[in-house]
């Protein structure tokens, strides 16, 4: 492991210690209602896993990223690789959730949380996905000269590993106004994906050289964006736990 691979892991793993600390402070019922104990552990054991899921799927989009920007086939390589921890940390949040259910017997609240978190994990294994898809794209580009320095790429990445990053925060404190507001950003990962989009057409159009470099560009950017209307549906999730209201935030 390099100096700078280790760095990444030391920060990702604070990440993970700050988030999931953040997620066992907050109150419970359970000094109310000791019979509700083993229900609230499980159910904190089930937000962890999900919190810590999320921190990977992040630090797949920002590596996948990474990848492109400095032509590193291997890094991107790494990427696709370990998508399959992401699946792996799905079904392990998603068999804990089943557990819950079946051995506690929730009922009302703590039914749409466990249920809404094993939503939270679909769609965050979706962004895994798509965080993958990146960085195959950035595998292919690896040997070949950047096409202007591959437009607004490298923005939209780190916004939409910036979203994911608060949107766990959002989940961790059902606050629906913080989740309100990441969803609004998607708008600006569509605006960026729409400039790319024509910025690259033309340079298409101009020269059939850039016709094989232009399509993987716009596919990367396509996923990109794909993980913006994900966080959304989290978000949504988000305001479901909060409120108990279905509403669609990205109309």
């Amino acid at each position: 492991m390099t100096d700078e691979q280790r760095s990444a892991a030391d920060t990702l793993t604070d990440q993970v210690n700050e988030i999931v600390d953040r997620a066992e402070s907050a109150p419970t019922s359970a000094d109310a209602h000791p019979a509700r104990e083993p229900l609230d552990r499980e159910q904190r054991e089930v937000k962890d896993s999900v919190l810590r899921m999320g921190i990977m799927v992040e630090e797949a989009i920002r590596a996948a990223i990474k990848a492109l920007s400095d032509h590193d086939a291997d890094a991107a390589l790494a990427v696709i690789a370990g998508d399959g921890r992401i699946n792996e940390a799905q079904r392990h949040a998603s068999s804990l959730i089943a557990r819950t259910i079946a051995t506690q017997g929730p009922v009302a609240r703590d039914l749409r949380f466990l249920l809404s978190l094993d939503h939270v994990t679909y769609e965050l294994e979706r962004i895994g996905d798509h965080a993958a898809s990146v960085a195959k794209q950035a595998r292919k580009l690896a040997p070949d000269p950047p096409l202007k320095a591959y437009m607004d790429l490298p923005e939209m990445g780190e916004l939409a590993a910036n979203l994911v990053h608060g949107i766990l925060r959002a989940l961790v404190d059902i606050d629906q106004v913080e989740a309100r507001a990441v969803a609004a950003r998607d708008d600006e990962i569509d605006d960026l994906y729409h400039k790319t989009f024509a910025e690259v057409v033309d340079l298409m159009r101009a020269d059939p050289d850039n016709v094989e470099r232009g399509t993987r560009i716009l596919f990367a950017a396509h996923y990109i964006e794909r993980i913006g209307d994900r966080v959304t549906n989290i978000a949504e999730d988000v305001v479901f736990l909060a409120s108990g209201e279905v509403e669609d935030l990205n109309p």
